[in-house]
């Protein structure tokens, strides 16, 4: 029986600078995913930097680096989340994990691809900047979220991640995520400085998103290694979270490129994103 692959949505959420809030995004995005029917994967693609798990407040035995090693199958590594969200860990303060191989890649591939069958989601929290294994886990995904901050330096390094992926690797949409902002009012200037600046030196167009506001409930939700959505669902960021989702959902996209995790072997790896 042939795969449905187009089913699978495989959105990657990035961003050009670290400490922005993307993988409190990631995480929360599952969540609510969850809450709304759709079965979900989060792929901790920061590899080397790893801390779904921490954020989720999971205790896996085994991760990502037991998958590439050959040590441990991908159905073993793969643990339950808040409300049925499936978690792929990857493994935190293993250097070799930085620049993974042709080999290891190719390991990877293989057995997303045979999972992919089960899923709505595949949601890939990469790590940020324009490293090999960022680009290469941004290339796998049929769509890709830009998070930013507010701050002049995150929008100059989500510029920089862009215009990477769209010059070197024929990347041609970009949907940007705001996180905390003040107000819509704050997240639609982001938004319009950001989109100025690629229109005019890229001849690209961007989409705006949405936007998280700030919240001090997420700090609490942090300590406490608990997703916000789950634990103050009514809170300013969950509600922000939750338009998000929605939008998502509502969405059905026709592809006009073979950029999901099903296709990617063929595309990529001959051009290898070092």
């Amino acid at each position: 029986m042939k795969k449905n692959y187009d089913r699978v949505r495989t959105i990657a959420i990035t961003s050009g600078k670290g400490g922005v809030g993307k993988t409190n995004i990631t995480a929360n995005l599952a969540c609510m995913l969850a809450k709304m029917n759709k079965k979900t994967l989060v792929l901790d693609a920061d590899v080397g930097l790893a801390n779904i798990d921490v954020v989720l407040g999971l205790t896996p035995k085994y991760n990502l680096h037991h998958v590439l090693t050959g040590e441990r199958r991908l159905s073993e590594v793969i643990v339950a989340g808040p409300g049925g969200v499936k978690i792929l860990p990857s493994a935190s303060g293993i250097h070799e994990m930085t620049d993974l191989s042709r080999g290891q890649k190719l390991t990877l591939l293989d057995d997303l691809n045979s999972i992919k069958e089960s899923l709505d989601f595949m949601l890939i929290d990469t790590g940020a900047g324009i490293a090999g294994n960022v680009m290469y886990f941004n290339m796998a995904a049929r769509e890709i979220i830009v998070v930013t901050s507010p701050e002049p330096t995150s929008l100059t390094d989500a510029y920089a991640l862009i215009k990477v992926l769209y010059q070197r690797y024929a990347k041609k949409r970009f949907r940007l995520l705001i996180n905390m902002v003040r107000s819509a009012a704050e997240a639609n200037k982001v938004y319009l400085r950001l989109s100025s600046a690629t229109d005019h030196f890229l001849n690209l167009n961007i989409e705006f998103m949405g936007y998280i506001l700030h919240d001090k409930k997420l700090q609490e939700a942090v300590k406490l290694r608990k997703a916000l959505v789950e634990l103050y669902p009514d809170s300013k960021a969950s509600l922000c979270v939750k338009k998000v989702a929605e939008k998502i959902c509502e969405e059905n996209p026709e592809y006009d490129e073979s950029g999901s995790i099903s296709f990617f072997g063929e595309k990529i790896l001959g051009n290898e994103c070092r």
